[in-house]
């Protein structure tokens, strides 16, 4: 039996082994062996890069105003500190500090998937609710984006917690491009996509990384956002999940 986890004392991603011969814990390293590192793809990293700190620093200078409000709104409506601080896995997973505008109460588990909490529904507050459908929760990434820790587009960060897709993403070599604001998962299926499924299409965009895939992904967002699209959270997350082993039985 295998289980991937985060070793804090050694700051890396190991893995525990158990099998006849006894147990012992490995390193895992990530993996990119899928993509050779020609010149063009070095040159569109530096753009992707360029990119990234061009638009994330302009949005946060124009969209300041409103980040101000809508944290005033948040602190109101939550009792609590506006920013959200949680710990997710990053490239070449190395752990980083993401931000997001605070959506549930304080009282809520810090370091577990809203997906896997089975009565998000009560920690979830009335404005959080419609910050959390529109996306808006997100902006506060704009700083992420812009220190390095992110990009616009690629693979979304998980928690710590979520070691199932973390070693999934080791094995096929996603873990080895920046995470993003949005992803080709994201675009794709969403909440409704299994944890296989995510990983799939995580390795796809980290071993076809190119412009007119980012274009793709970004231009799908604008309407997965307008639309809410394939949002499945808590209980709603467990009740999909049910019928689907009810199907497959």
């Amino acid at each position: 039996m295998q289980l991937v986890l985060w070793n804090k004392e050694r700051n890396c991603l190991y893995s525990e082994v158990h099998s006849e011969r006894g147990y012992f814990m490995q390193k895992v390293l990530s993996m990119n062996t899928y993509r050779a590192y020609t010149f063009s793809y070095r040159a569109f990293l530096v753009f992707k890069r360029f990119f990234d700190i061009v638009v994330s620093l302009s949005a946060l200078v124009v969209l300041m105003p409103f980040l101000v409000l809508v944290a005033i709104a948040v602190a109101i409506d939550t009792k609590a500190f506006p920013i959200f601080i949680q710990t997710r896995m990053g490239r070449n997973n190395k752990p980083f500090r993401i931000l997001k505008f605070r959506t549930m109460s304080k009282s809520a588990p810090a370091d577990v998937a809203t997906r896997e909490l089975r009565e998000s529904d009560k920690y979830i507050s009335r404005f959080g609710s419609f910050l959390r459908r529109t996306s808006i929760d997100e902006l506060p990434q704009l700083v992420n984006i812009l220190v390095g820790h992110m990009s616009f587009v690629g693979p979304r960060p998980v928690v710590l917690t979520e070691t199932d897709l973390i070693e999934l993403r080791t094995r096929n070599g996603a873990c080895s491009v920046r995470p993003g604001l949005t992803g080709l998962a994201q675009t794709s299926g969403r909440d409704k996509l299994s944890v296989q499924e995510k990983a799939k299409m995580d390795a796809f965009y980290a071993n076809n990384l190119c412009l007119s895939l980012d274009l793709r992904v970004l231009i799908a967002s604008v309407g997965y956002v307008l639309s809410s699209r394939d949002i499945q959270e808590g209980s709603a997350f467990h009740e999909e999940q049910k019928l689907k082993k009810e199907r497959s039985a």
